[in-house]
């Protein structure tokens, strides 16, 4: 999950930080308004963290410009003011949640994987199904029909994400997101994985489910 914090107190950025770096919510940041909004209008996020007190443009300001931009990404902000202004004024104009500091760090969390789901239609799944494919997202395990198949880490997230996108492809770039984010390898061994799916997945049946999309990327065609 990527997510961006947009919130100008160092040491409030520096607390959150410490506690996603053992978590699976990738934090990108800016520390101005200005910044915040050039970044949240120019890349996908799953969520946003938004302080509502900001330099150059405030946090009120700059999700109601989200939104007029057509951005739905969830909003989450934070205000130093428990006050039903604040907090009626950023619902208004497109905020999905808020938290008045100081906040608990676990409830942030929840609220980020809870407003994720929220969003995604995810829900509270534990089961992906793909036509012959079943994918246990609690236990990791995977049934192609009666049969188990055990994947290594890196081929459970690339199958979970051609299951979630199926039938449309998961370019190249998203499944590289996912197993590495922003500290991708010196060597294309993306092929060297996706092999090794197809080997389990593919390989013992009769017929091969995982497609290559030309210069593009992959998709399950159940």
């Amino acid at each position: 999950m990527n997510v961006l914090l947009i919130e100008d107190c160092q040491e409030v950025a520096e607390i959150i930080f410490d506690y996603f770096e053992q978590t699976d919510i990738e934090l990108d940041y800016a520390a101005t308004g200005t910044l915040g909004l050039k970044l949240a209008s120019e890349q996908d996020f799953d969520c946003i963290i938004l302080d509502i007190m900001l330099p150059g443009i405030d946090g009120l300001s700059l999700c109601k410009a989200l939104r007029q931009r057509g951005k739905d990404t969830p909003v989450i902000m934070l205000t130093a003011r428990d006050t039903n202004l604040d907090i009626k004024q950023g619902l208004n104009i497109g905020a999905d949640d808020y938290l008045v500091k100081p906040f608990d760090i676990e409830i942030l969390e929840a609220r980020i994987h809870s407003l994720i789901r929220r969003s995604s239609g995810s829900g509270f799944k534990t089961y992906l199904r793909c036509g012959e494919l079943k994918l246990d997202l609690q236990n990791y395990h995977v049934w192609r029909g009666e049969i188990a198949i055990k994947l290594n880490p890196s081929c459970f997230k690339i199958l979970k994400l051609l299951m979630e996108k199926s039938p449309a492809l998961a370019t190249r770039q998203e499944i590289e997101h996912v197993l590495w984010a922003d500290d991708m390898p010196d060597q294309d061994i993306l092929r060297k994985h996706i092999y090794q799916l197809r080997s389990k997945v593919d390989k013992p049946f009769t017929q091969e489910l995982i497609q290559t999309v030309p210069k593009l990327g992959y998709r399950i065609s159940a």
